[in-house]
């Protein structure tokens, strides 16, 4: 038996991985993967492997059905985000197929907060000019007293949320499948846009769907309060990156700090990189942590491993099997399970 990995943070951890493989006398590939696989490869290279533990690669109906044309038997895709997945094709090719929801709220909260931080305080500009020979001093802005625009209020959201009140600071959560918990009760709930115009900051944790692409744009931009600072580390389509351009041109937005963009790697020609301090970029990168990494691994193993009739990789009682069918929401902009 032969299984396929292609998410890069489990690629680069692979050698720890590798006995859990060897133990089920299992086939490991793990190629050199910096972001994706793309289509074409995959259809060639996925009919080969009995199993495939899915990165942000574009797993699409082509892909399905040349793998269960091939050898393909079961799927897992690693980590959260499904949008890059055509679920329904698994569905109509009978592939059994999950992802691993729940797993690094916490870590991409923590990178969110450092973000509205940075944006807030000038904290990148101040280390540049520090590292040119200079001693910057800009005037930031407190986060006490602010109010956050929250997109999305799965995992990630609340994660996001018990840290932004400890800063004191005020919430609007918007999220059609809303549901308050211990401790975020003062967490305030709206429909999208209503309210926007409050906020200090943007920040962007929920689902890609087809409904939410593009959900910041320049219309809702302009009902932004001047000087809005926005951080995303959901989902690059999620932002017109043209209308964000417009509006840090003209200063209407303040600041943004992505972790993820519409195309990526980010285009050396992107009109982004042209605002200096003002943009702060990261590279897809906010889950991955030596911790989240393990734990999330762990998991994909383990359902493929059931799917493929292995059994738990650590001898254990297997885990549940009930999220082996699509686990996620196709409607709104938010996925209960993030």
């Amino acid at each position: 038996m032969r299984v396929l990995v292609t998410c890069p943070p489990m690629l680069r951890a692979i050698d720890e991985f590798r006995s859990l493989f060897a133990a089920k006398e299992v086939e490991l590939f793990a190629p050199n993967v910096t972001q994706i696989v793309p289509e074409n490869e995959l259809i060639e290279l996925v009919p080969k492997f009995d199993g495939w533990i899915i990165g942000d690669d574009p797993a699409t109906a082509r892909v399905f059905e040349a793998g269960r044309a091939g050898k393909l038997r079961a799927a897992v895709k690693w980590g959260v985000g499904v949008d890059n997945v055509d679920f329904d094709a698994c569905k109509r090719l009978g592939i059994p197929i999950s992802n691993t929801p729940g797993m690094f709220g916490r870590e991409v909260s923590d990178v969110a907060v450092g973000y509205m931080t940075a944006l807030a305080r000038n904290t990148f500009e101040i280390d540049h000019g520090v590292k040119s020979g200079r001693w910057p001093k800009p005037a930031g802005i407190s986060l006490a007293g602010r109010t956050v625009a929250l997109i999305g209020f799965g995992d990630i959201g609340r994660n996001t949320a018990r840290r932004l009140l400890a800063a004191e600071m005020k919430l609007i959560a918007y999220d059609p499948f809303f549901k308050t918990a211990l401790g975020l009760e003062t967490v305030q709930t709206a429909v999208w846009p209503h309210r926007f115009e409050e906020a200090d900051f943007l920040v962007l944790t929920c689902a890609l769907t087809r409904e939410n692409r593009h959900m910041i744009n320049r219309k809702s931009l302009e009902h932004a309060k001047p000087g809005l600072r926005i951080v995303n580390v959901a989902r690059g389509p999620l932002i017109d990156e043209s209308a964000l351009v417009s509006a840090l041109d003209s200063q209407h937005v303040h600041s943004a700090a992505l972790d993820v963009f519409e195309d990526e790697p980010l285009p050396a020609d992107s009109s982004l990189r042209r605002f200096g301090h003002r943009c702060v970029f990261g590279s897809h990168n906010g889950s991955n942590t030596v911790d989240a990494v393990r734990r999330t691994s762990h998991r994909a193993i383990s359902l493929l491993f059931e799917m493929l009739d292995l059994g738990n990789p650590d001898g254990d009682k297997p885990t549940v099997t009930d999220s082996l069918t699509r686990p996620v929401s196709t409607s709104g902009f938010s996925l209960s399970e993030q």
